[in-house]
């Protein structure tokens, strides 16, 4: 009797579920690569844009931000994109602005892509090592690290999600054409092109897939599997069709393509750089020579980093000679069409999907190149590795095994590498610094990490980076206005205004700059010109928080308390919860007697910042004013407990003890703040008051001597201290400080009366 083999059993249960095992593998080891990024920050390289200075984005996903988010307004170098804008509310919504969670969901995207890749080149060749290798390249080559450590570029993630999602559910269609299916294509078309505009290229990418692997035109094919094709066990044959006929099929994703282009264009009609900035023949040189670095990259992916500068000019040897190679490739490829027929498509799938980003058409920051460009267009060359190896090798000895081990060790080098790459993302100092090490001429990395090193309190450090920028590029705007930061933090005015004024020169719309520079000169006592600087921020900028609260408190100081307020309000509608705001709002309520409307506002900025000090003493003081002793009281004494030696503090909780008969208690404040300041007058003034209302008149005496001698015209000590004299008897004393009283304010009443008793008791 036969007994099956143990090992054979394993085989059988393993092909069963092979492609369990397939998700399995990519699953974990993409987790494993990139699982650190939950511990990384935002970087200060367009993460503010998109997510942690964005106000509409932090409001999560409201009908306010979904209108912000498809309209074309306030999206400062970004192209029409509003499903990204959603997905980043979505992030918001869900996690706030806690930076891992949103690197993470980026992380899942990057997983999702990496099975769907796999999923849709198994059905369409029935090859699972292949394509499983293709997905495992794609997962973890470094080359993709910035897609998925990089909060800003969710885009590209989210994208390419809906790009293989479009591709799975044409093969859906292609196998048997239904208008149902065919609608649904057309739909994840739709969401990518509104994830972003990079997925025109796609309809030509379906065309590419018409003719491998999916056979459904050909002409001269082969057809066994060694040379690319399916095997008719795996895949049944698709109908096939005329190229006309499927190029018919593909138009209204043309149509799509063409309307995503202009869209595109219209929202960043204003940003995009004109050709004699950038010459066009440098543009083409840049593009062929970046075509070659691309390749390059993805076999010996050293050096890889966020931003590669423009180059002033490319070497007439360098581009000639890139054109060159990518012709002799591309006649090779044409050549090989028929016994390798995934050449052509693989490497017509990486010159295709590269066009949108090769920077002809260039808008605000352009790189001379980018690894998250590669993102989709390296797939292309995977494929081209992933079935040309095999093929190449199909005559050696046990090539399985060779084959299969050399992928391992590939599998493993590309893993080591990417874990390493992947430690740059922390935040924005080892991002940069890694980017000088591996650039040169960088002046955008030299002024983030300057921005970077300015917000760990290392100024002086950021202004050499901030210098060594303008050394490079004398007409960087952003490091400009970044020096002119720096500047007025260490109290150099002058010459922060001179770089606010040189960016404004340089960039007469930018409004931070217009707010920072009004900023600077309030604080110099040039109100009236801060005012117009604030005005023509919100000109350029309506929605600017900042700007209408530095404008508010500007128009404070001037008496305006009414136009503050509505700029206060209009502050608050922009960013709900700007703390600074509803303080400075509180004061200019309770300015109007509005005291009640004040007291909302402190204890709105109390509920985001509890332990800070001036508010809940402005609260104590409001609520003091209500009559409300017992409650204002109690914040007093939270605020000593934040800031034990808070003079003003001690006084006002002094004065509202007294007021409840609690004198002694309020004796011991007043002699706190002149243990504190021994030359506060403010304390030497209640403290007289309060002793002589417990009858030590001798003590009061000397606290109001001692508020007279550091504030002579003080009337009311005159009065209280000219009273104090008059119990002791001393008359005359009583009579000389009641008249002095009235020489600083002669429409005393109560002082009149006083002086009018004690001269008749003389």
């Amino acid at each position: 009797m036969n007994k099956s083999r143990p090992d054979s059993g394993r085989k059988a249960f393993f092909i069963k579920y092979r492609d369990v095992w397939g998700f399995l593998f990519l699953v974990v080891i993409t987790l494993t690569v990139y699982w650190p990024v939950q511990k990384y920050d935002f970087v200060n390289f367009d993460d503010g844009l998109y997510v942690s200075e964005n106000p509409h984005i932090q409001e999560g996903l409201t009908l306010k931000s979904v209108i912000w988010a498809f309209s074309f307004s306030e999206k400062e170098n970004t192209y029409w994109q509003p499903v990204t804008w959603l997905s980043h509310a979505l992030d918001c919504q869900l996690y706030g602005l806690q930076p891992g969670k949103h690197h993470l969901t980026g992380l899942m995207f990057h997983i999702a892509n990496s099975l769907l890749l796999f999923m849709v080149f198994k059905w369409m060749t029935g090859a699972f090592w292949r394509s499983a290798f293709v997905a495992a390249l794609f997962a973890i080559h470094p080359i993709n690290v910035d897609s998925v450590a990089w909060v800003a570029e969710r885009k590209n993630v989210v994208s390419t999600f809906f790009w293989m999602l479009t591709m799975l559910s044409y093969v859906y269609y292609t196998k048997k054409p239904a208008l149902g299916r065919y609608l649904l294509t057309f739909l994840l078309y739709v969401l990518g092109l509104l994830t972003k505009p990079m997925l025109v290229t796609l309809p030509f990418v379906l065309l590419l897939l018409d003719y491998w692997p999916l056979k459904r035109f050909f002409y001269g094919q082969l057809s066994g599997n060694e040379n690319g094709g399916r095997t008719k066990t795996e895949m049944p044959e698709f109908k096939r069709f005329s190229l006309f006929r499927l190029i018919v099929e593909k138009i209204p994703f043309f149509i799509l393509s063409g309307l995503s282009i202009v869209l595109s264009s219209l929202s960043v009609q204003e940003k995009v750089s004109s050709a004699s900035l950038v010459p066009m023949d440098l543009r083409i040189a840049n593009a062929l020579v970046s075509y070659v670095k691309y390749i390059g990259n993805m076999v010996w992916p050293q050096g890889l980093t966020v931003f590669y500068p423009y180059p002033q000019m490319v070497p007439a040897w360098e581009a000639i000679g890139a054109l060159l190679f990518l012709v002799c490739v591309s006649v090779f490829a044409i050549r090989s069409i028929q016994r390798a027929p995934y050449f052509i498509v693989g490497w017509l799938w990486f010159l295709g999907t590269f066009v949108p980003v090769l920077g002809l058409v260039q808008t605000g920051l352009w790189p001379a190149m980018a690894d998250r460009f590669a993102y989709v267009p390296l797939i292309g060359l995977f494929v081209v590795f992933a079935w040309g190896v095999p093929q190449i090798c199909q005559n050696w000895n046990h090539r399985t095994i060779w084959i299969s081990a050399s992928a391992v060790f590939l599998l493993l080098i590309l893993t080591t590498v990417t874990w390493k790459q992947i430690e740059y993302w922390k935040n924005s100092i080892t991002l940069f610094e890694h980017n000088l090490r591996f650039t040169s001429n960088n002046h955008v990395a030299h002024n983030n990490l300057g921005v970077a090193l300015d917000n760990q309190g290392r100024t002086e450090d950021a202004i050499e980076h901030y210098l060594q920028a303008l050394r490079i590029k004398p007409d960087y705007v952003k490091t400009y206005y970044n020096l002119g930061v720096s500047l007025n933090n260490q109290g150099r005015t002058k010459e922060a205004i001179e770089y606010y004024l040189q960016a404004l020169r340089i960039k007469p719309d930018y409004a931070e700059a217009h707010n920072n520079l009004g900023v600077v000169l309030d604080k110099q006592g040039r109100t009236e010109d801060a005012i117009e600087h604030y005005l023509q921020a919100l000109r350029i900028k309506p929605d600017y928080a900042e700007a209408h609260s530095n404008l508010g408190v500007s128009l404070d100081k001037q008496g305006h308390t009414e136009e503050a307020i509505d700029h206060y309000l209009q502050a608050l509608r922009i960013k709900p919860d700007y703390v600074e705001v509803h303080s400075n709002l509180g004061l200019s309520l309770d300015k109007q007697g509005r005291t009640e409307d004040a007291i909302k506002h402190y204890l709105q900025f109390l509920q985001i910042k509890p332990d800070y000090a001036e508010v809940r003493h402005n609260l104590g003081i409001a609520l003091n004013k209500q009559g409300r002793t017992e409650e204002a009281i109690e914040h007093y004494l939270q605020v000593l407990r934040i800031k034990p030696d808070y003079v003003d503090v001690h006084n006002d909780l002094g004065v509202a003890l007294n007021k409840q008969g609690r004198t002694e208690e309020a004796i011991e404040h007043y002699l706190q703040v002149l243990r504190i300041k021994p030359e506060d007058v403010k304390a030497h003034y209640n403290l007289g008051n309060a002793l002589s209302k417990q009858g030590r008149t001798e003590e009061a005496i000397e606290h109001y001597l001692q508020v007279l001698r550091i504030k002579p015209d003080f009337d009311q000590a005159h009065n209280n201290l000219a009273i104090a004299l008059f119990r002791k008897g001393n008359i005359e004393g009583a009579i000389a400080h009641f008249k002095k009283a009235l020489l600083i304010n002669p429409d005393n009443i109560a002082v009149k009366k006083n002086l009018k008793k004690a001269l008749v008791m003389q």
